[in-house]
């Protein structure tokens, strides 16, 4: 550590990392000046290795019991845009440069891969746990090729012995009725899921909302399946994917009503709290089906923002998001037919008629059709 007489004032200092953040953009970058943690004192690191103290350390000090807090912020600039360096070992902020940690745990692996092959040859661990299926993937599982380790191919005769381990295995795995019901109702979120393009996080999300409902013992009585789709819809409610119940019922043997009255009582078992869907959440699907441009969303979402207060006769919100969407592309010269509208929305022509009615005479806009 340098003597007192060679500390910095803390406005020289600021005046020195503005100047830093001119020059090195990245503060991770090799040769950028950075700001280390050292003694509780936080100092100027040069390429010449000369440090100077900026100021006393001012984030928490460690609990009673050694261990620190997670870091969500920095103490100096208030950014949250925090960096974690496993090179140097170090949790940098990186709007200001500032180092809030050193001496973090790597938590990967200790080895390294430059391709995908090197890295499955080097891998000791299984697939992660997931709860879309009915033993989260704990299980063995006999690989569906017919092909040993080497990739050479398997006899007829171990083929057919492989087929006989591969069938029992399966049934081993679900042994219980309770697994057994389990796989139904994977496999049914799994084929409305596939057909309807959600992500694989929504599938997880519903997954483990099915086990909740499952052991409140809430639901029974209900179809398997119809439990399924109500509590994929409820994952879609969560996770802020627009989807309806219309949708979902299309893709299942059950109708809406029966969907939305057994989330209905899903809802109220598991104490669920999930915000209903925007207007603006369903602006992305529909101007993408009627490949309208950028501008005529960000001009249907200011007229969703405008309409907020606007006392409509339907609040549904994807009723609300086509009659904007069909406004915004008369306003700018991108006019779809009320038809298509209604296609890409799944709603019908008096719907889309009546909303933007409404909408243009509260907004007073001119529509000319």
């Amino acid at each position: 550590m340098l003597e007192p007489e060679q500390r910095v004032p803390l406005e020289i200092t600021r005046n020195i990392i503005s100047f830093m953040k001119t020059v090195y953009p990245t503060p991770l970058s090799g040769e950028a000046n950075l700001a280390i943690l050292e003694s509780k004192q936080i100092f100027l690191y040069t390429p010449k290795s000369t440090r100077f103290p900026l100021r006393e350390l001012t984030m928490a000090d460690k609990n009673e019991d050694g261990s620190v807090d997670e870091i969500t912020a920095c103490p100096d600039c208030k950014g949250t845009h925090l960096k974690r360096d496993y090179d140097h070992a170090e949790i940098v902020c990186a709007d200001c440069g500032l180092v809030l940690e050193d001496n973090i745990v790597d938590t990967g692996p200790e080895w390294r891969a430059f391709d995908m092959q090197q890295e499955n040859a080097l891998a000791r661990a299984g697939p992660p746990m997931s709860t879309t299926l009915p033993d989260k993937g704990l299980s063995t599982e006999i690989s569906p090729t017919n092909r040993d380790y080497y990739g050479r191919s398997i006899s007829n005769k171990n083929q057919s012995m492989l087929f006989r381990m591969r069938k029992w295995q399966r049934r081993a795995r679900a042994s219980k009725s309770a697994e057994r019901n389990m796989a139904v109702a994977m496999r049914e979120m799994q084929a409305v899921a596939t057909n309807l393009k959600l992500p694989r996080r929504i599938q997880e999300t519903a997954a483990f909302i099915y086990r909740r409902a499952i052991q409140e013992q809430s639901l029974s009585g209900r179809a398997i399946e119809m439990v399924a789709c109500a509590a994929l819809y409820a994952a879609c409610r969560q996770e802020g994917v627009p989807r309806t119940l219309t949708e979902i019922s299309r893709h299942s043997r059950y109708s809406r009503k029966e969907i939305s009255r057994t989330y209905q009582v899903m809802v109220k078992a598991l104490k669920m709290h999930s915000m209903p869907p925007l207007p603006e959440d369903y602006l992305p699907r529909i101007c993408s089906k009627l490949e309208l441009s950028p501008k005529v969303e960000g001009a249907a979402r200011d007229l969703l923002r405008a309409a907020q207060d606007v006392p409509l006769t339907n609040s549904v919100p994807i009723s609300l998001a086509a009659a904007a969407v069909y406004i915004a592309s008369i306003v700018n010269n991108e006019r779809r037919k009320q038809k298509d509208v209604a296609r890409a929305a799944d709603l019908t022509e008096v719907t889309i008629r009546s909303r933007y009615k409404e909408m243009a005479q509260f907004l007073n806009i001119d529509i000319h059709i």
